[in-house]
């Protein structure tokens, strides 16, 4: 299939890792520190996937992703591997629920935790994604303004390529109905 996009979402790049092996199809969203409304919003219902290394923290992944954590690799260049699709979206405002997320995606209950309660409100973001891997990656140099601890980055242009969706439908339909059994109906699908 054919994806295109002028927007990056920026991801530990441990994490889309574990998005591109087929493992997960699911992320916990709170926002960095430089979002537009100091939260995060979905803006975009399709993008790619930034690998970040920024706060990437080991101490947060799940031990059997711990090889995936890299060290920041020196250049200024990005390289994208990776294309998401919203499928669906939860707002979790109860920790207990959010902590069950913790099958279903690389982050360990520590950190689950700590982005729910991060900045005093009390929700996390839980979001179904479509993951396709680039038949073809690309790299952009890395400008000021994609630096810094936000969610969404624009692009230079408009960047159309081949991907591959690492899941089956079905697959997606299956685990959006498990999502769906803990955390209720979504916001949006």
């Amino acid at each position: 299939m054919n994806v295109q996009s002028l927007y990056a979402l920026k991801e530990w790049n441990a994490q889309i890792q574990t998005l591109l092996q087929g493992q997960y199809a699911v992320l916990i969203r709170k926002g960095g520190i430089i979002e537009k409304n100091l939260e995060f919003e979905i803006e975009h219902r399709e993008f790619f996937l930034y690998p970040t290394y920024l706060h990437q923290n080991k101490l947060e992944i799940k031990p059997e992703h711990l090889a995936l954590v890299e060290d920041p690799l020196a250049t200024e260049q990005v390289h994208f591997t990776a294309f998401a699709r919203v499928k669906a979206v939860w707002k979790v405002e109860d920790l207990s629920r959010a902590l069950q997320m913790e099958p279903f995606q690389a982050l360990n209950q520590k950190a689950i935790e700590r982005r729910f309660l991060y900045r005093n409100k009390p929700y996390v973001h839980v979001l179904l994604l479509e993951v396709s891997r680039l038949e073809q990656p690309f790299e952009l140099l890395e400008t000021p303004e994609m630096l810094g601890c936000l969610s969404w980055v624009p692009l230079d242009q408009e960047h159309v390529v081949k991907a591959t969706s690492v899941l089956p439908d079905g697959g997606l339909q299956k685990l959006f109905h498990e999502l769906q059994s803990i955390l209720g109906a979504p916001l949006m699908e």
